[in-house]
């Protein structure tokens, strides 16, 4: 069935898409919304319904998604605790205020005129991050998006608001993040790592407390020093995220990327009366990075190999002054033979260390 255009319903393009053209940013797809329709209706004119929670439905032959303009109200614990009213009489306004950054909550018409009833575009303009309204705090997942949203807009120069940072910290102090589910915290962090500068993602969560919460394990690296010789900054957390800024710029692989976050986990476990070297760290960094991979629920080939990386970065540091009997042990252990492509991955990854 072939379902009705959107010039033949009072929608209007919304959300990423909106911020994405006034930023001059590639338009990748675009999500309506819908006032004054039903469910109902919006089958009868041919659109698929995807949604669970709230109506939202799927163009057959676009693939675009269009929501029913709709109003929340927290009635739960969580990212998922709301209760959500959809119906033909909700406003334009009521749905953008809903949403999480002003920077999101515009609108467009078809034909491509700016809908900004409350002068959203300014925080855009001036390069903000900021929440659109105090029910900002009833949604944690929003700690984690803002983050990503950092990630995903730094080369616009984006930071954050400091009432936003403020509220994030008071989020994280009250334990709100801990209703999270390790699904959610992975989706957000994949898609973080899918950008061009994951390395913020992470930078914001430890400015606002969350990075102690949901990443213990690189958390604990700051503070922890290293051999100023073979690494200026010093700090193993520093140097982490150093690292992962130039996995960045070598790969666009959010696995090997991961592999970079977790490669020196280790450190973090050698006794302070031994800094700031860290024989051995390899070795102990397996236990975090598989405690922080399981946690999280990483896919298996991301788990093997941020596990890879961990065990034998520093043996591959060291290859070029190896005799080619431990060389040829040391291609047996990244299991170069059986899957070269892994280990191109793991010595790509070691590259950026």
């Amino acid at each position: 069935m072939k379902a009705d255009t959107p010039s033949a319903l009072n929608c209007f393009v919304v959300g990423g898409a909106v911020r994405d053209r006034l930023l001059g940013r590639p338009l990748h797809d675009r999500d309506w919304v819908v006032l004054g329709e039903t469910p109902a209706r919006m089958q009868a004119r041919g659109f698929v319904p995807v949604g669970n929670d709230f109506p939202v439905f799927i163009h057959p032959n676009s693939g675009e998604e269009y929501a029913l303009a709709r109003t929340e109200r927290k009635s739960g614990i969580g990212h998922q605790g709301f209760a959500f009213f959809a119906a033909p009489d909700v406003t334009l306004e009521q749905d953008l205020l809903r949403r999480d950054l002003t920077i999101n909550a515009m609108a467009q018409t078809i034909d491509g005129q700016l809908i900004d009833p409350f002068n959203f575009k300014a925080d855009l303009d001036a390069r903000l991050l900021r929440h659109v309204s105090p029910a900002f705090s009833e949604d944690p997942l929003r700690v984690l998006r803002v983050a990503r949203f950092a990630a995903q807009l730094a080369d616009f120069g984006f930071t954050l608001a400091p009432e936003t940072a403020a509220l994030m910290r008071a989020m994280v102090e009250t334990g709100e993040l801990n209703s999270l589910t390790a699904e959610r915290v992975w989706q957000e962090t994949h898609k973080a790592l899918s950008c061009n500068h994951p390395a913020r993602y992470f930078e914001h969560l430890r400015a606002v407390g969350a990075l102690k919460i949901l990443f213990p394990e690189v958390d604990a690296l700051f503070g922890v020093p290293q051999p100023e010789k073979y690494h200026p900054e010093i700090d193993s957390g520093r140097h982490t995220l150093l690292a992962l800024t130039a996995s960045a710029h070598l790969t666009q692989n959010p696995d090997i990327r991961f592999a970079v976050l977790c490669h020196d986990l280790g450190k973090a476990l050698t006794p302070p009366d031994l800094w700031p070297r860290h024989i051995g760290h390899e070795a102990r960094g397996v236990a975090p990075a598989t405690a922080l991979c399981e946690r999280l629920r990483v896919p298996k080939a991301t788990k093997e190999l941020a596990l890879l990386v961990t065990a034998q970065h520093g043996r591959v540091h060291q290859a070029l002054d190896m005799r080619p009997a431990t060389l040829l042990d040391l291609i047996e252990s990244l299991d170069g033979l059986r899957r070269p492509e892994r280990m191109n991955d793991a010595l790509l990854a070691c590259h950026a260390d």
